[in-house]
């Protein structure tokens, strides 16, 4: 027995050594973990359970029968983060690249389809050159069934990737069906195809970082939810998002104990609106003294910067948090922003999480870049993703809420379930001088007519009494107790049951 022991901790001690000593001197000379390492990091401490550790490849071609690792270049099992069970998988660049061969791909699944059966979030931590082509079509199958289960548990159990060194080729495709990615600057990329191939396709020269690397993906592309200066910090984040997501569409939002009083009154909010109606001001101040103890957790924070997209919570609760910028573009949606947002509302809707909507929107972006990129159907995904959320929607207008965009921001009309406006709203089909210009283009050119039409047009439309005569505005607020006002009506629409007509599925403008 003893001998037999001693056997399986050598196989242990070979299969955890992965493509032995030297390659993980060489990861580490790159500045990154090694697979393991970063499990560890991940989950909490001792709760890893390691599966498929000694599988190996059973390919013959090429050589490769000679050549065998343990655990094939991808290490999996299931841990804990906080105490909430949690599935992993992470490429192992020290074996054969990371590359993804048939048996690496079946361990793979296995971890996904365990993941689906217990409805608990899976982490992907990806590092790897691709499809392994010394199997050729067999790897390819593999990841075909990855990428079908990536489809099966959307919207049935968050899936998280974390790219921490190379992702290209079909590698680039599972993450990209899932609901987060993460990138670590500097030493992760993505593209479908390298610099090498479009150097000889195109006759472009680029390098990996301008055409994949993690500034393109999270400020050009919207590829990536964020990025993180390394390994640790990525995974520490990735924990702490965790923290704010149920563990599948069922479970309900996760709560924890918040010692910060749901009645807190800042009496600052009271003058975060300018007396200039065109001067901007930052709305994250505003997300950051509602949401408990400041803590908000931002995704897609260096794209669209005219909207802003994240998790916070209010008594202890998940909340999704959406909110014109006026900072950037005077918090004007456009393409960008309408994508962003409205990826957002899906997720939160799909997992049972409440949105919280802080609107200050003065319209929707014109101009012919817009409009030949397909402003309307972007700006539809948002109107649509609003409309078919069933999950509790409060709304708050701080300021500006004009023409279209005033509808697509979680208005009444659309499904909105409590809407208060604060004193300095103004909700009007466009802003006065314009609407004026339209509507007594006779005057222009009298200065006195034009600015008395004016003001009479401001004081008829531009304030939230006329939308609350209507019962489209519930009520107006103050602002220092906007977070009071969120936490009641949440805790009122906490069991909110919303029937829809049964359909398949809905056909989103994609």
């Amino acid at each position: 027995m003893k001998d037999m022991l001693e056997r399986l901790e050598e196989r242990r001690a070979q299969a955890r050594l992965g493509g032995g000593e030297k390659r993980i001197a060489a990861q580490h000379g790159r500045g990154k973990l090694t697979a393991r390492e970063r499990i560890e990091l991940l989950l909490d401490k001792g709760s890893f359970e390691e599966f498929d550790m000694f599988v190996e490849h059973r390919s013959t071609d090429f050589g490769m029968e000679k050549v065998k690792i343990p655990g094939d270049g991808v290490v999996t099992g299931w841990g804990t983060v906080n105490g909430r069970t949690v599935f992993v998988f992470a490429k192992d660049f020290t074996v054969f690249g990371g590359s993804l061969s048939e048996a690496h791909a079946q361990k793979i699944i296995k971890i996904q389809d365990m993941a689906l059966k217990m409805r608990a979030p899976i982490v992907g931590l990806f590092d790897a050159g691709g499809a392994r082509i010394q199997e050729g079509v067999a790897a390819l199958g593999g990841y075909g069934e990855v990428f079908k289960r990536n489809v099966i548990a959307s919207g049935v159990i968050p899936q998280i990737s974390v790219i921490m060194g190379p992702c290209a080729g079909g590698d680039v495709y599972s993450p990209a069906m899932t609901d987060f990615i993460f990138m670590v600057r500097d030493r992760s990329y993505m593209f479908v195809t390298g610099p090498d191939v479009v150097k000889t396709v195109t006759n472009e020269t680029v390098t990996s970082e301008e055409l994949g690397g993690a500034k393109v993906h999270t400020t050009k592309s919207s590829v990536a939810d964020g990025a993180y200066d390394n390994d640790v910090e990525a995974l520490l984040q990735v924990r702490r998002l965790i923290d704010f997501l149920p563990a599948n569409n069922q479970d309900g939002v996760p709560e924890i104990p918040s010692f910060d009083d749901p009645n807190r009154v800042d009496d600052s909010l009271d003058t975060l609106i300018p007396e200039n109606p065109n001067k901007p001001y930052d709305m994250k101040e505003l997300i950051l003294k509602v949401v408990d103890e400041g803590d908000f957790f931002e995704i897609q924070e260096a794209y669209a910067k005219n909207i802003i997209t994240g998790f916070g919570r209010v008594e202890g609760r998940t909340v999704g948090f959406v909110a014109n910028q006026p900072m950037v573009l005077a918090g004007v949606l456009d393409s960008d922003a309408s994508r962003k947002a409205a990826r957002f509302v899906r997720f939160c809707d799909a997992f049972n999480i409440p949105i919280v909507t802080f609107e200050d929107v003065p319209g929707f972006l014109p101009g012919t870049a817009q409009e030949y990129g397909g402003l309307i159907k972007h700006g539809a995904k948002l109107l649509f993703a609003y409309s078919e959320a069933t999950v509790p929607l409060v709304t708050v207008i701080t300021r500006k809420a004009f023409g279209g965009a005033y509808d697509v921001m979680a208005s009444k009309h659309i499904g909105g379930d409590v809407n208060y406006a604060w004193p300095t709203a103004q909700i009007a089909v466009m802003g006065a001088k314009g609407a004026v210009e339209i509507i007594f283009r006779s005057d222009i050119g009298d200065e006195e007519k034009i600015a008395a039409r004016t003001k009479e047009y401001e004081d008829r439309f531009m304030s939230p009494f006329v939308a609350a005569e209507r019962g489209y505005i519930d009520e107006v607020i103050m602002p220092h107790s906007t977070r009071r006002r969120i936490a009641r009506a949440l805790a009122m629409l906490r069991h909110k049951e919303s029937e829809r007509p049964w359909k398949k599925h809905d056909n989103i403008p994609l």
